[in-house]
């Protein structure tokens, strides 16, 4: 049996940032990087999994050598630690000490979840440590976090595509999307695959 997800299309709202913008901006966010970094041979970090397409479009433009890594994290939510507090699921392949590094990440809403990374990393001592964000929602900040190259600046709405997900689908979309909540069905658990 397979599993039955709602078309995005059906609860659409609004494309927020096309992709021609988008791209256009990743363009110009390159540029800036480029010119930036040239001789310092930057490390990227893309936090998983949202920031993977932004990383990837913004790599693509990139006109320097560089190298990139991945880290995975979870927020403990509701429990015996405090909200918002981040677990590492997934740790860096590369040794950052006195490397510039750029953390590049999808959206910055509250701002907790990159102060901490950011503590994180700066304490194994890379040379210089920056941030990179495509999706800047300031209305939401509630811990002040530095920016050093923003893609767009949107509203306090949720918002969904290129690499931000629904309830984990509609990622590979080109575009940003607003969805209209009150036509949204949350997709039913995945059924266990029956056995012959």
């Amino acid at each position: 049996m397979s599993m039955q997800v709602q078309d995005y299309r059906e609860y659409l709202q609004e494309i927020l940032i096309p992709e021609e913008q988008l791209q256009q901006r990743i363009a110009e966010l390159a540029a800036e990087i480029s010119r930036d970094y040239e001789g310092k041979l930057p490390l990227l970090i893309c936090i998983l999994r949202g920031g993977v397409m932004f990383l990837t479009d913004l790599i693509r433009y990139l006109t320097i050598p560089h190298e990139i890594d991945f880290m995975a994290i979870e927020s403990y939510g509701q429990g015996r630690r405090d909200p918002g507090e981040i677990r590492l699921t997934m740790d860096l392949h590369t040794t950052i000490r006195g490397r510039h590094v750029l953390l590049v990440e999808d959206i910055i809403d509250t701002g907790n979840t990159v102060a901490q990374v950011l503590e994180l990393l700066q304490v194994r001592q890379p040379k210089s440590l920056k941030v990179c964000v495509l999706l800047d929602k300031v209305e939401r900040r509630q811990v002040e976090v530095p920016i050093h190259y923003r893609g767009f600046e949107i509203p306090n709405k949720f918002v969904f595509g290129y690499g931000l997900d629904m309830d984990g689908y509609w990622r590979n979309l080109p575009f940003i999307a607003v969805p209209d909540l009150s036509r949204y069905r949350p997709p039913k658990p995945f059924p266990s695959e029956e056995k012959d």
